[in-house]
């Protein structure tokens, strides 16, 4: 039995939980999966059993419990610190966090104008200023990192790391509601598209039969 268990929601609503599962399984490294239904009847409290905060994602190694996508990630690296789960170089890694972090508490036009939704292939067309402002944020983001790291791979810093993770979720949003990109964040996109265990997210979170109004957005 694995040392480690993720508790995660619905895959094709919850960002939060995607950021560490694709992490994980990008590094190769065991757990054991507990998925748990968002705003079902009775979810608040099993969710209660597994983390104080009552919400997903949280990580349980042997007798620890980390709640919170970044701080799961931020303890994964730590636990692990041979995989080089940030990039290894300090500039890199100052760079890596910096971005990680923006991704993790803002951008919140995004987050609520285009949900996560794993179903979901439309173009989405009611711009709003701000919305475009977090989207134009990301691109410029993705194309400073690509143009410092596209000699070490494919990703934001050459080798998948945090910040890939962390931004996986805004792939998917750019990908389901059509979002037009320039080249470089194309060809990153597709790069993260591509990942094997990414896709095994996406097909398991169509498959799910719960439906949140809240998550479905129209043209």
């Amino acid at each position: 039995m694995s040392l480690n268990r993720l508790v995660i929601g619905n895959k094709n609503y919850s960002s939060w939980s995607l950021r560490p599962w694709l992490l994980l399984r990008e590094f190769g490294i065991p757990f054991s999966e507990v998925k748990i239904p968002l705003y079902a009847e009775g979810s608040k409290e099993t969710l209660l059993r597994y983390s104080p905060s009552g919400k997903v994602p949280a990580f349980c190694h042997e007798n620890i419990t980390v709640w919170d996508s970044l701080a799961i990630c931020e303890f994964v690296a730590d636990l692990y610190p041979e995989k080089n789960i940030w990039p290894p170089k300090l500039e890199d890694k100052a760079l890596a966090r910096s971005v990680s972090n923006e991704m993790h508490s803002g951008f919140f036009a995004i987050r609520n104008s285009l949900p996560m939704n794993c179903r979901k292939q439309m173009v989405f067309h009611p711009m709003t200023e701000s919305l475009k402002s977090e989207i134009d944020r990301v691109c410029e983001i993705w194309r400073v990192c690509r143009s410092r790291h596209s000699e070490k791979g494919p990703f934001l810093f050459g080798e998948f790391s945090i910040a890939d993770a962390m931004y996986a979720p805004i792939v998917l949003r750019f990908n389901s509601y059509g979002i037009t990109v320039g080249s470089t964040e194309s060809e990153y996109m597709s790069t993260v598209l591509s990942l094997s265990s990414l896709k095994e997210w996406i097909a398991e979170g169509v498959a799910e039969k719960e439906f949140l109004a809240d998550c479905e957005v129209d043209a």
